[in-house]
C-alpha cells in the first residue's frame, strides 16, 4: 500500500501535467488494486496537498469532485508580463449573453432574446461554445424543442469560482433608472472594460 506522501506525489504529478479538471473517479482508477487505494486515502492525500499548496504560489481547487491546480491570483500580474498575453475582449452583446445564461440557467435562445429585448447573433453564441463557458445541456419540452443553454466548470474556473452561488448577486435597478443612463456613459464604459 502507498504512503500518503507517495500518494500526494503521485497526485500532484498527474494534477501539475494536466490542462483539465481530473475527477476523483480518474485519480483513483490509476492505481492498480494491489496498492489499496481507497477514497477516503485519496481524500486525505488531497486535503494534505491543499494544505501543502497554502503557502505556495499555486492552489488547489475542487469543483464537483474534480480537481485542478492553478496560479494563486494574487501573481497574475508577474505571469501576464512573461507571457504577454492579453486576454480577448468581448463585445457587450457577448458578456450580456453570457450573464443572462448564468443567471438564468437552463435556458433557451428565445428566452434569451426576451431578456435582452433584442434578437440575438448566432455568432454570439458560437463564440461562447467555442471558449467552452456554456453548453448545451438538453433540450425544452415545447414544439421545436430547442436548446436549453447552461454554464460549464470551465466558466467557473475561469471566474475562479466555485459554485454558481459565488456569483455576485443581481442588482435592484429599476428600469427607469437603466433607461436613464446617458448613452455615453454606457459607450465609455463600453470601450474601457477590460475583460477575461
Amino acid at each position: 500500500m502507498l504512503s500518503i506522501e507517495q500518494l500526494k506525489i503521485i497526485i500532484e504529478v498527474c494534477l501539475l501535467t494536466s490542462d483539465e479538471f481530473i475527477s476523483q473517479a480518474q485519480l483513483l482508477s490509476i492505481f492498480s488494486a494491489d496498492q489499496a487505494v481507497t477514497k477516503s486515502h485519496l481524500e486525505l492525500a488531497i486535503e494534505q496537498l491543499a494544505t501543502d499548496y497554502t503557502v505556495r504560489g499555486f492552489e488547489l481547487i475542487t469543483l464537483n469532485n474534480a480537481y485542478r491546480l492553478r496560479s494563486k491570483h494574487q501573481f497574475q500580474n508577474y505571469l501576464n508580463k512573461l507571457h504577454q498575453n492579453r486576454p480577448p475582449r468581448y463585445s457587450r452583446a457577448v458578456m450580456e449573453t453570457l450573464a443572462v445564461i448564468a443567471y438564468r440557467q437552463p435556458i433557451t435562445r428565445g428566452e434569451i432574446e426576451n431578456v435582452r429585448g433584442v434578437s440575438l447573433n448566432s455568432l454570439i453564441i458560437q463564440t461562447l461554445l467555442e471558449r467552452e463557458w456554456i453548453e448545451v445541456v438538453g433540450h425544452k419540452q415545447v414544439p421545436g424543442r430547442p436548446e436549453l443553454l447552461a454554464t460549464t466548470s470551465k466558466f467557473l474556473h475561469d471566474l475562479g469560482l466555485n459554485n454558481l452561488q459565488e456569483l455576485p448577486p443581481l442588482p435592484e435597478l429599476s428600469q427607469s433608472f437603466t433607461d436613464n443612463l446617458p448613452l455615453d456613459f454606457i459607450e465609455e464604459y463600453d470601450k474601457n472594460k477590460e475583460l477575461p
